[in-house]
């Protein structure tokens, strides 16, 4: 069903192998000497990074495709030093143009007509965060190719990857909705219309602005891009997140039932604002909301000006030795991260799935709200209460291995898992194939045994860098051959990955 969406709206984009990795956010960072503190602050406490975003707070007066050179004065420095330390940095982008002359944007958005107007011709305005604003047409193709050619002073001072806010459009001012209003004119690729018609794919039509600058502009790599707002087809283009979800323990239960939704509905990758976006987590919240990010496809921590911090370190040595744990996991399966990433856009399947995934029919597995599969290999269940140190968790047919004791269950049915502060029950499916990176960093094959009399496997796609060379995919089968497992790959190669020596570890060798 969902290659069949895939096939109507487009395959979802492939993100760059690093927007696989952990960012943070925030929006109040204020300056480059607090985005160095908060890198050094990772670096020093042993946390993986790799992406740090910066909110309108970095613009001069909020206005778009502008710096502050006051609070960054040498941003494409700072840009050049977190690149060298493995570390991109992503800009925040909002539609709205600050409506005065002498804004360069609005004075080349005007020249190029490629403002929203009324009936009478008149450019529509809005107030956003730098005032009274015009709000660019992304229905209109002349208005996407002028837009897209913005980012290259972005590129310029730095920047890896765009997030694009408030694109739903969102206006202040009081149009009867927070939106521009119904009357508003559109071109709609040439139809003509009004924003009736165009509100809900807006956010689409910027994010494919966005995407077809950045591949004019950049064209040997793949673009990073996510969107707040879209419509059937955004996947083409990035990824989305949750929006402002509330901290809470509510929020936290939404974070999973959001991604879920998503990826039914064509869009893979996604992720919260882990910790949620306002008011301060408690170290537990935080650190159940971290462990749940862990696995998601956008793994982001963010949040408002006036919210409470968001940093591993500032929780406790307990929270931070858990996070520290938790972030080294992420970085141990981002090759089989890059794998979904390959597999979602080859056949519109999610990286993570409701637990019905392949047995549709079993009404208790459609029931569970509160666990995923990420894959075919990986069962995760986060803990989503607070006091919680074990958890039921339901099973699909077969058998599943805890993949910290190693202990065995027999599904379909329940088990009670034991769930501590320091980590979530992760479960493997018996018989999976799971590339994972070894302590060398190299690509690992992590085999988990097939039950007895069963077979296995698996599929790998390798890194390839982040550009468009096509990624090979191999598939590995798994079975007993007297006491041993034995891996081979489909194509004959033997065991451990052909003619190229990759290392395997079998697990989960029970009877």
């Amino acid at each position: 069903m969902l290659h069949s969406w895939a096939s109507l709206t487009g395959p979802p984009a492939l993100p760059p192998t690093w927007a696989l990795g952990h960012h943070h956010a925030r929006w109040g960072f204020g300056s480059e000497e607090e985005v160095r503190r908060i890198v050094a602050g990772y670096q020093e406490h042993g946390l993986p990074l790799d992406a740090v975003h910066v909110d309108i707070d970095h613009y001069e007066a909020h206005q778009v495709f502008t710096v502050d050179k006051e609070r960054f004065p040498k941003l494409p420095q700072l840009a050049g030093e977190l690149r060298r330390s493995g570390v991109r940095l992503v800009s925040i982008v909002d539609p709205a143009v600050k409506a005065e002359p002498g804004v360069e944007a609005y004075d080349r958005g005007v020249a190029a007509d490629a403002f929203v107007r009324d009936a009478a011709g008149r450019l529509v305005r809005g107030v956003v965060w730098p005032g009274e604003a015009v709000y660019p047409d992304f229905t209109d193709p002349r208005a996407r190719k002028w837009w897209g050619r913005l980012d290259e002073e972005r590129l310029g001072e730095g920047f890896a990857g765009f997030w694009h806010d408030m694109n739903e459009p969102v206006s202040f001012a009081a149009f009867g909705e927070a939106t521009l209003p119904r009357s508003a004119r559109h071109c709609l690729e040439g139809r003509g219309g009004d924003h009736r018609e165009a509100h809900n794919v807006y956010g689409l039509a910027m994010a494919r602005a966005g995407y077809e600058g950045l591949r004019e502009l950049v064209p040997e790599e793949r673009p990073f891009l996510f969107s707040r707002s879209g419509w059937a087809g955004m996947q083409r283009y990035g990824g989305t997140w949750s929006g402002d979800v509330s901290t809470g323990w509510p929020g936290l239960k939404a974070s999973l039932s959001l991604v879920l939704g998503l990826g039914l509905c064509g869009v893979p990758y996604s992720g919260p604002d882990v910790g949620g976006f306002d008011g301060s987590p408690s170290p537990e919240l935080y650190l159940r909301w971290f462990q749940l990010g862990s696995y998601l496809p956008l793994f982001r921590t963010h949040a408002a000006i006036t919210a409470g911090r968001r940093e591993p370190w500032e929780f406790g040595e307990e929270v931070l030795g858990h996070a520290r744990v938790a972030l080294v996991e992420r970085r141990r399966l981002l090759p089989y991260f890059v794998t979904l990433a390959h597999l979602a856009r080859l056949t519109g399947a999610p990286y993570v799935r409701p637990l019905w995934w392949g047995c549709p029919e079993d009404r208790a597995l459609r029931d569970c709200e509160d666990a995923f599969l990420l894959g075919d290999s990986l069962l995760v269940a986060p803990v989503l209460e607070s006091g919680a140190r074990a958890r039921t968790v339901r099973l699909p047919p077969g058998r599943w291995y805890d993949t910290v004791t190693g202990k065995a269950y027999e599904g379909p049915g329940q088990a009670l898992v034991d769930a501590p502060l320091s980590r979530v029950p992760v479960l493997a499916r018996a018989g999976t194939v799971l590339p994972v990176r070894g302590r060398d960093g190299a690509l690992e094959l992590e085999v988990w045994a097939p039950a007895k009399g069963r077979t296995g496997g698996g599929l790998v796609i390798a890194d390839v860098g982040d550009g468009w060379e096509r990624a090979e995919i191999e598939r590995y089968t798994t079975r007993w051959s007297g006491r041993r497992v034995v891996v081979e790959r489909e194509d004959g190669g033997g065991e451990g990955g052909g003619g190229v020596p990759v290392p395997v570890r079998v697990r989960g060798l029970v009877e």
